[in-house]
């Protein structure tokens, strides 16, 4: 692997999110920078400047998509995904190891080993198109960011409606070699994710304590394990 200092690094945002939102506001692109490290901005598909088709089919293969967009920048990357980006990320891990140094994985958690249920995602797509319950906050947290002033409503929803792909085989996540960090709050609905750690040869896990999901970007337990990793400080 290249000395840190010659590897990028590239951030990507959960759903709703965007690179300015997520990275700049939270001075973490900064601090990176500060510590030497070169940062690549992406806002995936359906988010920020990029282009945000409304078939769910679009979003099928995210992490094709990433891989793609990162072929011009450099041989090999380190990255920190979080949520969406981190599901994104770990797909992209798992198909091109060799693309990529240290990983971080944020916001996602064991249920990335676990087969999806029929009903997984029906309360928030129903929430997005206005059929949900109001009464169920855990949904309407999704529709209220959607509906957030910039963002394509309609996008949005057809990630949430995308295709989904099996879950790794654990002899995939046992070949991956790179260093790979998760972290989650132990108030984050995907919480916990030792399993989805200890998967990786390398995998070391953060929990962050008092911290629930959408709060993980700015938690300063968060940015500090991230540039410790990265050897960023």
């Amino acid at each position: 692997m290249s000395e840190p200092e010659n590897v990028p690094v590239v951030l990507l945002h959960g759903w709703a999110g965007s690179f300015r939102e997520t990275w700049q506001s939270t001075g973490i692109d900064a601090l990176l920078q500060d510590g030497g490290r070169s940062v690549i901005p992406v806002d995936l598909l359906g988010h920020g400047d990029s282009e945000k088709p409304h078939d769910p089919e679009a979003y099928a293969h995210l992490d094709t998509w990433l891989l793609d967009k990162l072929a011009d920048k450099a041989p090999v990357v380190d990255a920190v995904g979080f949520s969406l980006g981190a599901m994104t990320v770990l797909g992209a891990l798992l198909t091109e190891p060799a693309r990529f140094g240290r990983v971080v994985l944020a916001g996602i958690g064991n249920g990335m080993l676990e087969e999806r249920g029929p009903d997984d995602g029906k309360k928030i797509i129903a929430a997005l198109e206005g059929t949900g319950d109001p009464a169920d906050s855990s949904s309407q947290i999704f529709a209220n960011y959607a509906n957030a002033p910039g963002k394509d409503k309609e996008a949005l929803t057809a990630i949430m409606k995308r295709p989904r792909s099996a879950p790794p085989e654990p002899s995939a996540m046992a070949a991956v070699t790179n260093e790979v960090l998760v972290v989650i709050g132990d108030k984050d609905f995907t919480f916990p994710a030792d399993k989805l750690a200890a998967a990786f040869p390398n995998g070391r896990l953060v929990v962050l304590k008092n911290t629930d999901h959408f709060a993980t970007p700015e938690s300063f337990a968060f940015i500090d394990a991230v540039l410790e990793f990265l050897d960023a400080v």
